[in-house]
């Protein structure tokens, strides 16, 4: 049963949206989003910019909130990812990557979109008007559009869609959709199958899809279910899909749901199916939440969980449960109770099987004993299938152990048929997995009959639960299955042997680095090259390249690739140990390029250029690369200056580019020795490269000693191109003009001409007279220097001496018509022929020409008149120029050929130009020259210095010129009172526009000239005139006397009637004229503004109270009661306003009447009031007001009648006032309980605040009462207060202190000891009992702490632990807390009060930070040194053992750990070793000793050995001997044995070395000291290694014939076998070239294989491996054709660097050859791409050729070491017939290496290698045609 009626699920708030900033407004189907249980998505605007931003929470991190920036209709969270997808405008799509700031997608919709969400991790799913799109997001096309799946159904017309689902293999689909119809909700659904492309239209409100494995099924059942709420009722209905042959069918279910009466309205909104339990959890719109068995849709559970209305809902993570948001955003979470489910569905007996069922599918508790004891029943009634699926079927397996096995064992001796065993282990394959036993117990008969496949089959089903039984099992009959076993198993050492021995070395390294297991990698290595040397390879450089430093020495490797000619295998691993270039390497550097320059040149050039490498010896490498013509590198590196010279001038076999750069290296006087000693060998071949160095040093080599360099070889040329790259950039004089000299004396004259246009950087006057001394035939180089630096007069006298005249024409009319001026000047100045002048004018464009310029050089030198025919022609031809109309106008004034008339009717002269001409010749035309062009200054200047102020007057009048008036009217102008005079008397009068007149009036209005301004208004306005009636003149008349003259107002206001009054009265207002502006407002009957002058400027507030009695106007007692009001006069003001009747100003009287105490006057305006207006501010006065008058009969009477007062704001008031009493009667006419509470506190009637806050039950308000009940010594009643408050986590602290303040300890703990019961108890009730326990009752905190600790905020406990100094408490709350590192160092700082040993042991192995375990260590050693190994023992795995050592050694207790050093010795640590060998020489133990330095090598093996061999004690002597023949030093091994006379020893150690000279000299030792035994023995044991002359000559010489024959007689045995072999193999070769001659004379030229050794250069051996037969009648009749050759290449040194040890050190690749002798095609292709390119699929059949042949193999001696060089290797001979006896030969190679350094090679050797091809099939065409 459920303990207490426990409830079946899990139901909890995990997060408050409102606690987050989110409005309250936000929170709904439209803005919030949940696609997981990851993130929630929020639109909002944000609160202080209105800007719409997306709030992003991440329910996985804390809860954290992020906001961004975005704009959009809609946000949706990836399920688990940082992306973010946004909906704008209905049709706007986008995709970013929040954590790296992109954007991933986006995409335009031609149609809205009506819902969207993710469908799977890279799909979002989009459902429009009309269709349904997937839009792939991830798929890498950025703007990639939709992909439409399916149309609407018509049915879903007019829903909104709410969901959109797919099933798991994304074959069926589901859109739903609700709509309002008939005053409920329906739901509309389309369901659709992708196979069929068909839908179907259900009634309903949601739906999901599932699946069930029902009993006896294959495979799981797929279904769908759905629910809908009908007028009838509401189902929820399961049916089956796609139905897979071989299951039971699936029947379909519908059952009812439930909903409340009061649930009229409610509908399903959501439905998720837990794939876990196999549960359907139905949300409604109310809140409530069904859950249903899918299989059998039987209701589990029905409850409420929200009162608010659930809007979305998703599935979790694990698909246990679901999350839920409500419209009051909470976040709520609902789950199974495993531990409650189960006891709650056998409450009922009717839900028992589905109880069992639901236990054994999800591996749920409470139903353990009901399976037992039928498992017992069933096993004792001998009914073993049942047990045997109950059994299977058992949750959490708890009836799947080894007992189980042995039952169902013993039982199938009886049984018929299958037995009992072997079903068990069915039902469990088919259920799932197998546990450990399950495993090993049926592999085991399985193997035995031979059905490995099964195993193979379940492991890779992941059936099989590896373990390294198992493993050992399946090691016999499949090693590669074993090994990965091994790998699941964590059997490491047996892994390591497994992939060694299936050749997977690749897998050793990092299999040892993820699992932190250590083997020997040396031995590996040394295995793995002699069994695979390429994989060796391979295998060296991945030890070699490990992280954390190589685990092998490069040295030794390197000398087992050079022991096996493995050049290039040495070559690879160099390169890449060497990468990191380190200084230290310099030897292994030289030694890798000394290797491949000797060998492989081509390769030593590609290392080289890749600067790989920079501390090897570079002396020696340059020698070795000028040998091998390597100029280049030579070069790089050498610093040897003859060296250099000796190279350098090798210019043809240098990189020209690289040359350049070299030079950059060189100091500057190697640099001009180089090149001097390059001009010097071979200027011709050379001085290309001289420029160009010359030009990119420049700068550092400096122009002068260039220009010398190349003067001194007198190379123009090399000077020109050197200068003409610098020229543009240098300013440096020299450089400019030797260019122009340079490019003069190679006649580019055009060179020339552009430098002295575009240079700013010679000296003129120098390239001046070069060029006229060069004499040259084109003067424009000339001409252009001197026009630019202005030598117009040396030009121009230098071309008129020389009689140029053509070349003057040229440069005025097409080098720079602007200088025409200046050349005609010149010409004047030399006295120039008027005809060459006029003739010289008449050629250029007068357009091109500054006229104004040619007329003042001319006019300059009295010569004008020479312009007029020019002039008069430019005049003509149309040119328009104004200087032309100047220079005319000037003429006729001159000539005064009627320039008047000119003057007035000509607009295209310069007024202001001629005007200043004639100033001084005539005012009058000046004057009329200025009017024309109104030049305003100079004519007032002209008619003040002339007297002219008649003139200047009526021009002012008629300029109409703000400004001009200004200006004339200045104060500082001294002429301003004849100009005044002069526009009164003459202007004004004369004028009749007005608006000339109303410039002329504003005019003197800015002046400020009022006195002046008066008079001419007066004159114009007074007398008679045409503006006498001008409104705008009154007005300025009258401003003008308001602020210039105010005693003549009044009358103006009395006598004129044009005026704008209320301008004038505004105008009289602002000065002061306040009796005028009132006497404006009576003129005009305007009696409120008169009263508003009265009131407000007059400030007479009795004459405005006469006045408004006079005229008795409603709006002039409101203007008069506002100012009474405004004076404090409030009853009059009052008085005031009711003769008016106007409420309007009630705020205002409110307020002043209450701050002036006039609360008997304000009843009654407010009455008044009231009866037109009805605003609570005027009720809330009024009541108010009554409260104050303290009128409580009235108040209540008027709370009871009809009124929209605030009542709440005048309780508000009337409580902070004192009114209590009235307070109470406001807050009881409202109900508010909270504000009545408090009330009542201030009347003291605590009980009744009690039951008020009760009511109110309000946070605030209960601390309100709190407080005065603490206060008051009212416990019971604080008591009831403070369990309300502290279940409000916020408030606990404040409750928490003012009991504590008081000193109230017992009540506080009373208190929360009543608050642990309550429903709401949260973290920190729990945490702060703790904490008064800690500071009052500390003898209760432990107990209280392990009963309570899960709920306790650890944190805070901790510190209150500590601040108590409770040290057991403190380690018991960090264990607890996961705080292992803190509770470590706890225990050891409080050892004295908190340490106990296996507690201690069973915190360390959990710590973080691994510096504790050597604090631990060393407090262990200092304080408890009797444990210190069990506490090693447990830090084994998790401790560096060097370091342990290091560090007890430190203090001299090594003997104290070696139980500890022993147990990890394995690990073959050198700091063990050695610790472990000096305890076992101490303790004199030489048979352990022995076996530790046998087992491990990891020591100082030289020390060891020194040490040992000065031991008093024979067998450490021996061990001595030992060491030293383990590393190889044989000879002092061989002379420790001589001297303790281990001769056994001794033998072994010369036999172990291999080496002759060592067996030799031990031999003739064991001769000389007489021992025949040893020598008998030396014989036997080394046999392979003793010369036989050897043996003979110590035989003779000592008479030891007699033991010496039994070798003699081996030896000759050996030899006879030997010979006869050979005989036999000579007889076998003879036949096999006989058998290859007779083929050869068969074969063709090409198609000859066989015999391309003979002719073709670098092939050794050539063999073909398969043939192909053609079909009958193809290809000419030949019998056979080559399918499959190999072929061995060996030039020795590229043999070497391949590296291969076969074939004589040459390297072998097999190729597929097509032949197509009626095409003459030969094509060879090896490598990883083997297809002919050549030849099609209908050819090749024809010839024979298939994928049999073309996979064929020899017997396996040859090697194809193809695939790992190339990529593809491909050798095309084409032979066409021409005419006659001619052919055409066709030869195409292509090689794609898989080898950089190789494809460089090749790149270089190519064309000298297709060459040599070429000609060795041309000299095999000649031997064998004998042709040529």
């Amino acid at each position: 049963m459920a303990a207490g009626g426990a409830l079946p699920i899990r139901f909890e708030e995990a997060l408050q949206l409102l606690n987050l900033g989110i409005n309250q407004t936000s929170i709904g189907f439209n803005n919030v989003t949940l696609e997981s249980d990851n993130y929630i998505c929020v639109r909002q605007n944000a609160p202080d910019t209105g800007s719409g931003e997306v709030y992003i929470v991440n329910l996985k991190n804390n809860n954290e909130l992020v906001k961004r920036p975005m704009k959009a209709d809609s946000a949706i969270m990836h399920w688990h990812k940082n992306v973010v997808a946004l909906k704008a405008q209905g049709r706007t799509l986008q995709v970013f990557d929040l954590g790296a700031r992109q954007k991933i997608k986006s995409c335009q919709m031609n149609e809205d979109i009506s819902f969207w969400k993710w469908i799977s991790i890279d799909t979002i799913g989009l459902v429009t008007d009309t269709a349904v799109y997937h839009w792939h997001v991830f798929d890498g096309n950025v703007s990639g559009a939709p992909e439409k799946i399916f149309d609407r159904n018509p049915n879903l017309a007019g829903c909104q869609i709410i969901n959109y689902r797919l099933n798991e293999d994304d074959k069926w689909m589901v859109v739903v959709g609700i709509t309002q119809r008939e005053g409920r909700v329906v739901g509309q659904m389309q369901l659709y199958s992708k196979e069929r492309g068909i839908s179907q239209s259900i009634e309903g409100h949601a739906a999901a899809f599932g699946t069930v494995h029902l009993e006896g099924a294959a495979a799981d059942t797929r279904v769908f279910t759905f629910t809908n709420r009908s007028p009838t009722g509401a189902k929820l209905h399961v049916v089956e899909i796609d139905h897979q042959q071989g299951n039971p069918t699936f029947s379909k279910k519908a059952v009812d749901l439930f909903f409340p009466q009061e649930a009229t309205n409610d509908f399903p909104v959501s439905m998720q199916v837990s794939h876990k339990y196999g549960i359907v959890y139905v949300v409604t719109k109310y809140g409530f939440i069904h859950l249903y068995d899918l299989e059998t849709a039987t209701c589990i559970f029905m409850n409420r969980i929200s009162s608010d209305t659930i809007f979305t809902t998703c599935s979790d993570s694990d698909s246990a449960g679901i999350v839920a948001i409500n419209r009051k955003g909470q976040v709520l979470h609902v789950s199974v109770d495993e531990d409650q489910i189960i006891p709650y569905l056998l409450q009922n007996p009717a839900n028992s099987a589905l109880a069992i069922s639901l236990a054994s599918r999800a591996g749920l508790p409470g139903a353990d004993s009901m399976y037992e004891s039928q498992f017992e029943q069933l096993c004792a009634s001998g009914n073993w299938q049942e047990a045997a699926k109950v059994a299977a079927n058992s949750p959490r397996g708890i009836l799947r152990n080894l007992s189980t096995i042995e039952r169902f064992r013993q039982a199938q001796t009886g049984g018929q048929g299958m037995s009992v065993l072997i079903q068990y282990f069915g039902m469990l394959l088919d259920k799932g997995g197998l546990n450990e036993y399950e495993s090993v117990e049926l592999a085991k008969p399985v193997l035995a009959q031979g059905r490995k496949q099964l195993i193979d089959k379940w492991f890779e089903q992941n059936k099989l639960t590896c373990s390294e039984e198992l493993a050992d099992l399946v090691r016999p009959y499949d090693l590669e299955l074993a090994t990965k076993m091994y790998v699941k198993a964590q059997v490491h050492h047996k892994v390591i042997a497994g992939l060694a021995e299936t050749g997977q070395f690749d897998k050793i390294l990092p299999y040892s680095q993820k699992t932190g297991y250590t083997p020997d990698y040396t031995a590996l290595l040394q295995h793995i090259i002699r069994v695979n040397p390429e994989r060796g390879a391979e295998f060296a450089t991945s030890l070699a390249n490990n992280e954390s430093g190589s685990l092998v020495d490069i040295d030794r490797v390197v000398d087992v690739f050079q022991s096996q000619n493995m050049i290039q295998q040495a070559t690879a691993f160099l390169l890449d140990a060497l990468k990191d270039n380190n200084p230290d390497q310099a030897a292994l550097q030289t030694r890798l390029l000394e290797l491949n320059l000797v060998n492989a040149p081509q390769v030593a050039d590609a290392i080289l250029g890749n600067e790989m490498f920079s501390y090897y010896d570079k002396n020696r490498i340059a020698t070795l690369c000028e040998q091998a013509q390597l100029y280049q590198r030579a070069l790089e590196n050498t610093e040897d200056p003859a060296t250099i010279k000796r190279i350098i001038v090798k210019t043809d076999k240098l990189n020209p580019d690289w040359l350049v750069s070299f030079f950059g290296k060189l100091s500057l006087e190697q640099t001009f020795e180089c090149l001097d000693e390059m001009l010097k060998s071979n200027i011709r071949q050379n001085l290309q490269a001289v420029v160009q160095i010359a030009i990119k040093y420049s700068d550092l080599l400096g122009p002068v000693r260039l220009i010398e360099l190349f003067e001194k070889y007198r190379t123009a040329e090399g000077l020109y191109h050197y200068l003409g790259s610098i020229v543009n950039v240098s300013e440096d004089p020299d450089v400019n003009f030797k260019y122009i000299e340079a490019a003069t004396t190679v006649g580019n004259l055009a060179e020339v001409q552009r430098i002295v246009r575009s240079s700013n950087f010679y000296d003129p006057n120098k390239v001046k007279n070069f060029l006229k001394e060069a004499k040259l035939s084109d003067q424009l180089p000339l001409i252009i220097v001197c026009d630019r630096f202005n030598m117009i007069n040396d030009l121009v006298l230098y071309l008129y001496q020389n009689q140029q005249f053509q070349s003057i024409e040229v440069y005025v009319q097409q080098v720079n018509p602007g200088r025409a001026p200046e050349v005609i000047g010149g010409l004047l100045d030399v006295d120039c022929e008027e005809s060459v002048i006029k003739k010289l004018l008449a050629s250029v464009n007068a357009a091109s020409i500054p006229i104004d310029e040619l007329v003042s050089q001319v006019e300059s030198r009295n010569r004008l008149k020479i312009l007029l025919p020019f002039l008069e022609a430019t005049l003509a031809s149309g040119n328009q120029q104004q200087a032309v109309f100047n220079a005319l106008a000037k003429i006729y004034i001159d000539s005064n050929n009627n320039p008047e008339k000119f003057l007035k009717e000509n607009d295209q002269y310069d007024t202001l130009v001629v005007g200043n001409y004639c100033a001084s010749r005539d005012p009058n035309l000046a004057y009329i020259a200025f009017r024309k062009g109104q030049n305003d200054i100079e004519l007032i200047k002209l008619t003040d210095e002339n007297s002219m102020y008649k003139s200047q007057a009526r021009y002012l009048l008629e300029r109409a010129d703000l400004e001009v008036w200004a200006h004339v009217l200045s104060e500082n102008n001294m002429h301003r009172r004849a100009v005044i005079d002069q526009v009164t008397s003459t202007a004004i009068p004369e004028s009749t526009e007005p608006e000339k007149v109303s410039v002329a009036v504003k005019a003197f209005l800015d002046a400020d000239l009022p006195t002046e301004l008066i008079d001419l208004l007066e004159k114009i306005i007074l007398e008679p005139s045409p503006f006498s009636d001008n409104g705008n003149l009154q007005n300025l008349l009258m401003f003008t006397a308001a602020k210039a003259d105010k005693g003549r107002l009044m009358g103006y206001i009395h006598d004129l009637n044009a005026y704008n009054p209320e301008e004038i009265a505004g105008t009289c207002i602002n000065v002061g004229l306040y009796e005028e502006a009132f006497e404006i407002y009576k003129k005009q009957d305007n009696h409120t503004a008169a009263t508003d002058v009265l009131v407000e400027h007059v400030v007479s507030i009795d004459r405005a109270h006469e006045y408004a009695e006079r005229v008795d106007l409603p709006e002039v007692w409101s203007k008069v009661a506002r100012a009474q009001l405004q004076g404090v006069r409030v009853s009059d003001s009052i008085d005031s306003y009711i003769r008016a009747q106007d409420p309007s100003n009630y705020s205002e009287v409110i307020e002043t009447s209450i701050h002036a105490g006039k609360n008997e006057d304000l009843i009654k305006y407010l009455k008044m009031a009231r009866k037109t207006l009805r605003e609570p501010p005027i009720d809330t006065a009024l009541a108010f007001a009554y409260a104050r008058t303290e009128k409580l009969v009235e108040l209540e009477d008027f709370l009871h009648s009809s009124n929209v007062a605030n009542v709440e704001q005048s309780g508000d008031k009337a409580s902070e006032e004192g009114l209590h009493q009235a307070a109470k009667i406001f807050y009881s006419s409202i109900s508010n309980w909270g504000k009545l509470a408090t009330t009542l506190v201030h009347l003291d009637d605590y009980q009744g605040a009690v039951d008020a806050a009760r009511k109110a039950n309000s946070v605030k308000v209960w601390k309100q009462v709190n407080e005065v009940c603490i206060d008051k010594r009212e416990f019971a009643l604080a008591r009831i207060c403070g369990l309300n408050l502290i279940v409000h986590a916020e408030e606990l602290q404040a409750i928490v202190r003012q009991y504590e303040y008081g000193g109230f300890f017992d009540e506080l703990i009373a208190l929360l000891l009543d608050g642990l019961s309550l429903e709401r108890a949260h973290m920190g009730i729990f945490t702060e009992l703790g904490i008064a326990y800690s500071k009052y009752k500390p003898e209760r905190v432990m107990e209280y702490l392990k009963l309570h600790y899960q709920r306790l905020n650890m944190p805070k406990m901790i510190k209150a632990a500590e601040a108590g100094a409770l040290w057991p408490e403190l380690i018991f709350l960090l264990t607890n807390y996961d705080e292992f590192d803190n509770a470590a160092m706890a225990m050891m700082e409080r050892a004295a009060d908190a340490w106990e040993h296996q507690s201690f042991k069973d915190i360390i192995v959990k710590v973080a930070n691994l510096e504790i375990y050597y604090k631990a260590l060393s407090f262990y050693l200092e304080q408890q040194p009797s444990l210190l190994n069990d506490l090693l023992k447990a830090l084994t795995p998790r401790i560096d053992v060097a370091r342990v050592v290091n560090l007890i050694k430190g203090s001299d207790n090594i003997p104290l750990i070696k139980p500890f050093l022993q147990s990890v010795q394995h690990q073959n640590k050198r700091a063990v070793n050695d610790a472990i060998n000096e305890l076992l020489i101490e303790e004199e133990d030489y048979k352990t000793l022995r076996d530790s330095v046998t087992s491990f090598d990891n020591y100082d093996a030289v020390a060891l050995a020194q040490r040992l061999e000065s031991h008093d004690l024979v067998f450490f002597r021996q061990i001595a001997a030992g060491i030293y023949r383990k590393n190889k030093r044989w000879e002092k091994s061989i002379a420790l044995c001589k001297q303790d006379k281990l001769y056994k020893d001794a033998i072994e150690t010369a036999a172990i070395s291999q080496k002759a000279d060592v067996v030799e000299e031990l031999l003739r030792y064991f001769v000389d000291i007489g021992s025949r035994e040893c020598y008998v023995g030396m014989l036997y044991a080394c046999y392979d290694l003793i010369p036989l002359h050897v043996v003979m000559e110590l035989s003779w010489k000592h008479n030891l014939t007699d033991f010496t024959m039994p070798f003699m007689i081996n030896y000759m045995s050996q030899q006879a076998a030997t010979i006869d072999q050979l005989k036999k193999d000579n007889e076998e070769r003879k036949l096999r070239e006989a058998k290859v001659q007779k083929e050869e004379d068969n074969t063709p030229m090409l198609g000859d294989i066989g015999s391309y050794p003979q002719f073709i250069p670098l092939v050794y051996d050539a063999q073909i491996l398969a043939k192909a037969r053609p079909k009958s009648g193809t290809s000419d009749n030949v019998k056979e054709l080559p399918a499959l050759a190999s072929l061995t290449i060996g030039a020795r040194p590229l043999a070497d660097y391949f590296g291969s040890k076969d074939n004589d050190g040459t390297v072998c690749f097999v190729s597929n050859v097509y032949c197509s002798p009626a095409e003459g095609i030969v094509e060879a292709v090896a490598g990883e791409e083997k297809h002919s390119e050549a030849l099609k699929e209908p050819q090749l059949l024809e010839l024979g050729y298939s994928e049999q042949q073309h996979t064929a193999r020899d017997d396996g001696r040859i090697k194809d070491l193809g695939p790992k060089l190339f990529t593809v290797c491909r050798t095309r001979w084409r032979l066409s017939k021409l005419e006659k006896d001619k052919t055409e030969v066709d030869l195409r190679i292509e090689i794609r290496w898989k080898d950089r350094i190789l494809a460089g090679m090749s790149q270089a050797a190519a064309p000298t290698m297709a060459e040599q091809m070429i000609q060795a099939f041309e000299n095999r065409a000649r031997d064998t045609l004998h042709t040529w």
